[in-house]
């Protein structure tokens, strides 16, 4: 046990010193499970086998198609015509360019999947107009940092397949669970933004106003998003595809859009969003299979079994244990990235949690989408809370002429927002499990 929690203090210092994450978790992983096992030649097996296996898995041909769709969308400059809408629309009052980031944020995640491509994208657009009408830094890129986190909960979401693939639920019902969270998300970071502009209105002064004709025909320049997300859930939802096949169809429409705005006609620009696309890819298992490795360490260091004892020890039940995960998830939030999380919190949880499934009324395959919707959120609090919250970073790095301590002060709201979400799909599953559980292709 203690040096499990050794190894977590590494982590993060390694971490703060400024090596990448994803290399500090598979160096504390493997030189843990080296001095647990006294084998230097097991240890550079068992890690060589985890990130052979997890990056072949045939479930995550999926990632690489969502992250290329996205990085076309981007290439095709739909973000900035998404924050154009928005602000047309709800730009003229006060905070307003903050809620058209955050409308702006969620259309971009329907075609993203990631949390860190969505922050990046919508920084770079967002924050000089915010700044041109002299919004504070800390509700700019605390909106920035926190709209963010839509990447993971409104499908297509990387995380959501990393879950689908570890507890063997599927996807695609996955996907079609984190539209009305999703939703209520958004809202709930746009009524955040209402409160605070309400008690403090030299936060966000108001912008211009916009008639109705350019309202139109900014609302008209979206269609690219509507269609590509009518077109990848609604194949899923009506069992046209797959969401390996979505993905793909997904791509084709996103590469025709880039076209249409000019795009994409060189080999130039095919070979630069390929090499986007395939960097990012090897983030995301670099990422899994650094935290496989640090979670075999976990597992002979006899931290996962102790976990588990303790959970089955208070006899929590189907409602009780998903709060203790929420909790445990929660504090690995503040050092580690949401597919770590995943892959280290989840599989050490899943035997308990379908053995306590049937208790709470709701089909076990349903329970299963309900706790997935429910650590996702849960999941996005990670992405900006301290010591390491890797969005508030993201805006940093984009933005690096504003204050850490600010960016994360903008973030609190919209955590108490994050909460209360929560909390209302924990109490009300249905907000969860309503569209899978009416949807034909899951039936």
């Amino acid at each position: 046990m203690a040096i499990s929690l050794a190894g977590f203090a590494i982590i993060l210092i390694l971490s703060f010193i400024g090596i990448p994450l994803a290399f500090a978790t598979l160096a504390v992983g493997f030189v843990g499970f080296w001095i647990v096992r006294g084998d230097l030649f097991g240890a550079l097996i068992l890690s060589g086998q985890e990130i052979f296996d997890f990056s072949t898995l045939f479930g995550l041909s999926v990632v690489p198609l969502f992250i290329l769709m996205g990085t076309l969308i981007q290439r095709a400059n739909i973000s900035d015509e998404l924050f154009e809408a928005g602000y047309a629309w709800v730009g003229r009052y006060k905070g307003g360019l903050a809620m058209a980031t955050v409308l702006s944020c969620a259309g971009f995640s329907a075609v993203s999947g990631s949390s860190l491509a969505t922050a990046a994208t919508m920084s770079r657009v967002a924050m000089p107009p915010m700044r041109k009408y002299k919004y504070r830094d800390s509700l700019a890129a605390g909106t920035l940092a926190a709209g963010g986190t839509l990447g993971i909960l409104i499908p297509p979401s990387v995380p959501m397949i990393i879950y689908g693939i570890v507890t063997e639920t599927n996807i695609g019902a996955m996907f079609i669970a984190g539209i009305l969270p999703g939703i209520l998300l958004t809202s709930a970071f746009l009524a955040a933004i209402y409160l605070r502009v309400s008690i403090t209105p030299e936060l966000g002064p108001r912008g211009e106003r916009v008639g109705w004709a350019e309202k139109r025909r900014t609302l008209y320049k979206t269609w690219p998003i509507i269609v590509l997300f009518g077109i990848v859930l609604g194949g899923i939802y009506l069992s046209v595809f797959t969401p390996t096949e979505a993905g793909a169809v997904g791509c084709v429409g996103a590469f025709v859009f880039a076209l249409s705005r000019g795009r994409m006609w060189s080999i130039y620009e095919i070979v630069e969003v390929s090499a986007d696309a395939v960097i990012v890819t090897a983030r995301i298992f670099i990422i899994g299979g650094a935290a496989l490795i640090f979670g075999q360490f976990l597992n002979f260091a006899g931290l996962s079994g102790a976990l588990v004892e303790f959970a089955t020890s208070f006899n929590l039940g189907p409602f009780g244990l998903p709060l203790l995960i929420c909790f445990i998830c929660i504090i690995m939030g503040m050092i580690f990235e949401s597919i770590g999380i995943l892959l280290l919190v989840v599989p050490v949880f899943l035997p308990a949690l379908e053995a306590v499934a049937p208790a709470s009324g709701m089909n076990p395959d349903l329970y299963m989408i309900w706790f997935g919707i429910i650590v996702i959120i849960v999941v996005e609090l990670g992405l900006i809370t301290p010591p390491i919250g890797i969005n508030v970073f993201t805006v940093k790095s984009v933005i690096p002429d504003v204050d850490l301590t600010a960016i994360f002060a903008g973030v609190v709201p919209f955590v108490i927002a994050d909460l209360v979400v929560l909390a209302l799909v924990f109490l009300i599953p249905g907000i969860a499990i309503f569209l899978p559980s009416i949807a034909p292709a899951f039936n």
